[in-house]
């Protein structure tokens, strides 16, 4: 027999360790419980501490679990009162952090418990409306405080989604109580506010007001599918109940109780209720309550119209939990995702499930590689099922690109341009030559360009052409084939310059030192041809030198940084140096991007000057056909914000360290002065101190960990100097940002929508809509009518109905979102500063809805 860890972890799988390949529940129980129940004479400790694991790790088998408790408890109810008394505390502690997965979890485990008669009910319902007590005072604008829904919304979410597990159980055992409990719920639903999207849905005309208040946020959601859950008798497919197999055994079993708990105290309510203070503590509470999914229904009803509505909420939650908890084993990650529990087809739902994570706002639970290597393992574990469904979900998001927010569409670039290099670069292309039909500024062309642009990355020019062959006329949107553009060739027709630079890399090539190179410059170069000309010449000269590689440019920068650093000392002379990367690297945005970062870092160029160069005239044209510049200023920001991030977790670290470091010199000054206090014999006379060898030691001892509690707090000084700085530093770097948007739009949005507002080209009835209540696909002709590519390929730019004025303000104010959502926390403690700097006359309110729409905060009453 397998050992007892295997049989915990594998029950409920097809496993050789139960001695079969089919899955039986009830063998599985039968099976562990009984080999359990002779270990746990030998190895309680570790079976406690492994169960307890797999069940908070492994919750979708978290039935099987919860009755094997049960029948431990038939046997040794001591062991599971421990059991009980533990998640007691880990509740606690879970509530008391803000910890919403592991709440949700154990919530979910208690009621499993109850079921199996391990919990009784009137103690679980006694949590329920703790949690349901708490929401209720957060959101009364007189005694709590409503900018915390985020946090009542969870509490009562937590509350919903135990039901399906033990909704039945409750109703039949605690009518009246469970009853109280929805009505409650029903109360609660009616005295919070409707809650809102508003800048973290993927697409664009899920921000408009009329769509934000017509439809059912989250919670309104889980409520009706409870509902319906509710009215089919609590029957679904999805939660299997073992415990049914075992109800006659388990009902002898002893039901424990479980400790009263309290939910933590929140901030106090703003005392100016100002929209800023109310908007800020909102944003807080986000961050810490986030909400777990946003669907995006990107596929037709009819792939999951077979599953009743609370199956797919369940599905959804399993498929979220594991990709939470095996984050860390992608073969795993995939073998459980593949084959959950349930008795139905789901890999529609599982496809959209992941995209929606891919592409949640304002930011996945993990980083966008995760999502990718999972989609690329799913298609390779389901070959025949799978790599299908992806392809229509692609098919589906692209029909929507237009509508579909700035930074999702990044995340979807990156991750298909990745997905396909995974797998030949094959993609029917043919179906999306029609781009080519539309101008330049259109989203669909611009994504392809952009796809086909990553791929080159991550793979050769040629290679990428080749896979196009099926559609030879895109090769018209891949980027520019070759290398640097060096631009003192043997042909230059300035001998003066091509002199300079071949002196220059002879220099290079004779190991000449910086400060060499320098004077060199400062007396020959600088004096004769002027600063700009030495900035063009030293630019391309070490930048041809470092072209060979990454490896060859880092070398040059942190060789002969120094020099650039001389010739390019404040922001004009950045800026030029930039015009001069971007110049010999226009055939190669990755190139341009890395150099420009990689000077950043060696602080050759200043993040402000690459907010300036980006918002130049010339590159403000492209804002809307290229995302280019889009990447090198989000680089510059990144970089900015990650040092801040890396500062406040080194500052962290060093408040424990200070903590620790006090307790030590605490303790050891504690013990020096017990020793000194004492009487002791020398020669035969009392003297007052211990033996003067142990009382040197204890001196020693002491200084050393003063002197570790004072070099602690000066790193933890030196830390909060840095961090200071860098706060300044963002503050700068935003509100200049900021301002270059207001400026550049300011102008454009008026031109543009005269009246304020955006009409539909198609609009037979007049109707004037705003910016953010239209979507750019509801303008895009190319979308109305069959999807087909062939209904497509003769259409013409004079077709497509959105000028190129509009396309630029609609792609410029998408990434002001963008930003600012990205950036909310930085941007919240200045909002009032920023709202001084682009305050005026001309400030347009599309540029501000675009702004607080980012920070969540509608402007609309």
């Amino acid at each position: 027999m397998s050992s007892w860890r295997t049989l915990i972890l594998r029950i409920g799988e097809k496993s050789p360790d139960y001695g079969t390949n089919s899955v039986d529940f009830r063998d599985h129980i039968d099976t562990c419980f009984g080999v359990l129940r002779r270990e746990l004479d030998h190895s309680e400790d570790d079976i406690f501490k492994f169960l307890l694991e797999c069940a908070e790790q492994l919750p979708h088998k978290i039935p099987l679990y919860g009755t094997v408790v049960g029948l431990l408890n038939l046997e040794n109810d001591g062991f599971v009162k421990k059991i009980v008394e533990t998640i007691h505390t880990k509740l606690q502690q879970a509530l008391d952090d803000g910890n919403c997965n592991r709440i949700r979890i154990l919530m979910r485990f208690l009621t499993v418990l109850m079921c199996c008669k391990v919990v009784q009910p009137s103690a679980l319902l006694v949590v329920y409306e703790t949690l349901l007590s708490s929401a209720a005072t957060i959101v009364d604008e007189e005694k709590g405080n409503p900018s915390w829904q985020a946090c009542a919304d969870f509490y009562v979410t937590c509350i919903l989604s135990c039901l399906p597990w033990g909704g039945s159980e409750l109703v039949e055992q605690v009518p009246e109580e469970i009853e109280r409990v929805i009505v409650g719920i029903e109360a609660y639903l009616s005295i919070r506010k409707h809650g809102s999207d508003i800048g973290v849905s993927a697409f664009k005309d899920s921000d408009s007001i009329d769509k934000v208040h017509s439809e059912k946020d989250c919670l309104e959601d889980l409520w009706g599918r409870i509902q319906d859950l509710s009215n089919n008798g609590w029957k679904l497919d999805s939660v299997p109940k073992p415990h049914l197999q075992f109800e006659a055994q388990l009902v002898a079993g002893k039901s424990h109780d479980f400790g009263p708990i309290n939910c933590p105290e929140l901030p106090d309510a703003p005392v100016a209720l100002s929209g800023t203070a109310f908007g800020r503590q909102k944003h807080d509470a986000e961050l810490k309550y986030p909400q777990r999914i946003r669907r995006l229904n990107i596929f037709p009803a009819n792939k999951t119209e077979d599953l009743q509505s609370i199956d797919r909420f369940v599905v959804e939650e399993y498929f979220l939990d594991v990709l939470l908890f095996l984050n860390g084993c992608r073969k795993e990650c995939v073998s459980y995702m593949a084959g959950l529990p349930v008795p139905f087809r789901y890999e529609y739902l599982m496809a959209e499930t992941i995209f929606s994570q891919l592409l949640l706002l304002p930011q996945p639970p993990f980083k966008p590689i995760y999502y990718t290597l999972v989609i690329i393992d799913l298609c390779k574990a389901l070959p025949g099922a799978f790599p299908a469904v992806v392809a229509g979900a692609v098919r589906a998001l692209f029909d929507k690109i237009a509508e579909l927010d700035m930074e999702c569409r990044t995340r979807l670039i990156l991750w298909f341009s990745h997905h396909l290099s995974n797998f030949q670069f094959i993609w029917p292309w043919e179906e999306w030559d029609y781009v080519l039909n539309l101008p330049k500024w259109a989203p669909k062309r611009v994504f392809v360009q952009e796809v086909l642009e990553r791929e080159v990355r991550l793979s050769y020019w040629d290679k990428v052409k080749q896979s196009i062959e099926n559609a030879p006329a895109l090769e018209a949107l891949l980027p520019p084939k070759g290398g640097p553009s060096l631009k003192y060739s043997a042909e230059d027709t300035d001998k003066t310059e091509l002199a300079l630079s071949a002196e220059i890399k002879g220099m290079v090539k004779g190991r000449k030192t910086a400060r060499e190179v320098i004077v060199w410059m400062d007396e020959n170069v600088v004096p004769v041809h002027g600063l700009d000309v030495a900035v063009k010449v030293i630019v391309h000269t070490l930048l041809d030198i470092g072209s060979k590689s990454f490896t060859h440019l880092i070398t040059v920068l942190e060789r002969y940084g120094q020099v650039i650093a001389k010739i390019c000392p404040d922001q004009e002379k950045q800026i030029l140096l930039i015009d001069e990367v971007n110049l010999f690297w226009k055939k190669s945005t990755q190139m341009t991007a890395l150099t420009i970062d990689r000077m950043m870092g060696y602080r050759l160029i200043s993040n402000l000057a690459i907010v300036r160069w980006v918002f130049s005239p010339a590159n403000v044209e492209l804002f809307h056909t290229s995302d280019r510049l889009w990447e090198i200023l989000r680089n510059a920001i990144n970089k900015t914000y990650n040092r801040i991030s890396d500062l406040r977790k080194d500052m962290s670290i060093l408040k424990t360290s200070v903590l620790s470091a006090e307790k030590r010199a605490s303790e050891a000054q504690a013990e020096l002065n017990a020793a000194e206090g004492k009487l002791a014999l020398v020669d035969g006379e009392p003297v007052l101190g211990e033996n003067p060898v142990r009382m040197k030691r204890l001196k020693l001892s002491a200084e050393k960990a003063k002197e570790e509690e004072v070099s602690v707090r000066d790193s933890l000084e030196a830390k909060e100097a840095l961090l200071a700085r860098a706060l300044e530093e963002i503050e700068t770097l935003l509100l200049a940002m900021y301002k270059c948007f207001s400026h550049v739009l300011t102008g454009r949005l008026r031109d543009a929508f005269k009246d304020k507002e955006l009409h539909r080209s198609d609009d037979t009835d007049g109707m004037a809509i705003d910016l953010e209540d239209s979507s750019a696909m509801d303008l895009d002709q190319e979308n109305v009518g069959p999807k087909k590519s062939n209904t497509n390929r003769g259409r013409t730019s004079s077709g497509y109905s959105v000028t190129e004025e509009e396309q630029w303000c609609l792609s410029t104010l998408g990434y002001v979102k963008a930003f600012s959502r990205q950036y909310a926390s930085e941007i919240w403690p200045h909002i009032e500063k920023l709202e001084t700097e682009i305050s005026g006359e001309d400030v347009h309110p599309l540029f501000l809805k675009a702004l607080y729409s980012g920070l969540g905060v509608s402007t609309e009453s």
